[in-house]
């Protein structure tokens, strides 16, 4: 972690009724962090909480006017025993990685890269690109019996939206109310 504070507030936590304190409302300040050619706010971890859940590094990028650059620029790197959740609100990313795979991520679509073993991956801007990106990665800590898998990529080309209570809710992950990820068959 680059976050060097020797002395960060205290923040209790908790809200069953086995723990002592009240449930908290917990903001986190993100700070940036050089990703290639890109600038991303980083929300996990910080120094006093490492995780939520399972998530271990939360990553957002943009909004970003990247039309006269050449947007994200990600060389190769590995990952080993987690894996990442892509997802774009504007824009277009080109997923590579040591697989084989290659695929573009536009706004609605969702790559899942398993990392498990090893892979190694690169993010970019295709050379002609829109001129806003703007998305999110969050990563998840695979658990003891998944972190040396064999590695995987997978694409889902769209995402289901629950409506209800005058909310839409595109479903990344998971279901909610009947509402399945086409990402989730294969967490189960």
């Amino acid at each position: 972690m680059s976050n060097l504070d020797v002395r960060p507030p205290v923040t209790v936590c908790g809200g069953r009724g086995d723990v002592l304190a009240d449930p908290v409302f917990d903001v986190l300040p993100g700070r940036t962090a050089p990703l290639g050619a890109t600038a991303v706010r980083r929300l996990l971890p910080t120094l006093g909480r490492r995780m939520v859940g399972a998530w271990c590094f939360l990553d957002h990028y943009g909004p970003d006017d990247i039309a006269t650059s050449p947007g994200m620029q990600v060389p190769p790197h590995p990952h080993i025993g987690l894996q990442t959740v892509s997802w774009l609100l504007e824009g277009e990313v080109f997923h590579r990685d040591s697989l084989g795979s290659a695929q573009l991520l536009r706004p609605g679509t969702l790559g899942l890269m398993t990392a498990g073993a090893a892979i190694a991956h690169s993010e970019q801007s295709p050379p002609v690109h829109p001129s806003l990106l703007h998305g999110t990665q969050l990563w998840v800590a695979l658990p003891d019996a998944e972190r040396h898998r064999a590695p995987s990529w997978e694409f889902h080309e769209s995402l289901p939206v629950w409506t209800g209570a005058g909310v839409d809710a595109r479903v990344l992950l998971g279901d909610l109310d009947g509402a399945r990820s086409p990402g989730w068959s294969t967490r189960r």
